[in-house]
């Protein structure tokens, strides 16, 4: 049991997930770090919060897992006392073309990205409505607004959770409750890194801002939106894209 107020972030070992763990921990939450793949880059990312003076809490859970969701977030409410925040961030991508792309490679993006948030969402929201108190933010992305080839998959699952969003924040606003998206545009990680110098130009010249954005910069936004300074603030897709989306 904790006296801070508790957030919850899935696939925080890595990238974006990461700097919003460490982002909010530095805001003085208690952070539950949930991971499906690298238990030792979670580990990391405990220990750079530890070593900061935060608290953290490791959670291993697929969440395209509808039972496993919910045994994780009881776990979590339970041992930090609340949840007061909820991040989707887990994501995944399986790019192709849409003339050639398997009915596996579309269902497993869908299942993490769009039914993992969904789940998470789903259980978190019982504790919130208790509370009275609750903000949800889910990762988006500009390809969710815009479409992208290659990513019809991925597009789709971004896209559903801005519907996602917006009904969650219907239905929960009366409860205390806020439901925002966060919409990144190209943003600085192991998979842009893997681009071509080629392809890195190509993206860069369709951005206002000349350039890719950070993962901070990314939970910059998200610290904003679980903060009481956004409490007025539902159903909204925030971009943070360099201007790509406008």
């Amino acid at each position: 049991m904790s006296d801070k107020r508790a957030a919850l972030v899935t696939g925080a070992s890595r990238g974006i997930g990461r700097a919003v763990a460490l982002r909010l921990a530095r805001d003085g939450y208690l952070v539950g770090i949930n991971y499906n793949g690298s238990e030792e880059r979670a580990l990391e990312v405990k220990a750079e919060i530890e070593a900061s003076g935060g608290s953290a809490m490791l959670l291993r859970c697929d969440v395209s897992d509808f039972d496993a969701c919910g045994e994780m977030i009881k776990r979590f409410a339970e041992e930090a006392g609340s949840i007061d925040v909820l991040v989707n961030n887990a994501g995944i991508t399986r790019d192709g073309l849409l003339v050639s792309m398997s009915s596996d490679d579309f269902d497993r993006v869908i299942n993490i990205n769009l039914k993992g948030a969904f789940n998470c969402m789903r259980f978190a929201a019982k504790y919130m409505m208790k509370q009275r108190y609750g903000r949800i933010v889910s990762i988006s992305s500009v390809s969710g607004i815009m479409g992208n080839a290659g990513q019809a998959n991925y597009s789709a699952s971004k896209a559903g959770i801005i519907g996602l969003t917006k009904s969650a924040a219907r239905e929960l606003a009366g409860r205390g409750i806020t439901a925002n998206a966060v919409a990144p545009g190209f943003v600085v990680s192991d998979m842009t890194d893997a681009l071509s110098d080629k392809v890195k130009e190509a993206v860069t010249a369709q951005i206002p801002k000349k350039r890719f954005g950070t993962p901070e910069e990314i939970a910059s936004a998200v610290s904003f939106l679980a903060s009481e300074e956004a409490s007025y603030i539902t159903g909204q897709v925030l971009a943070v894209d360099g201007g790509m989306s406008m």
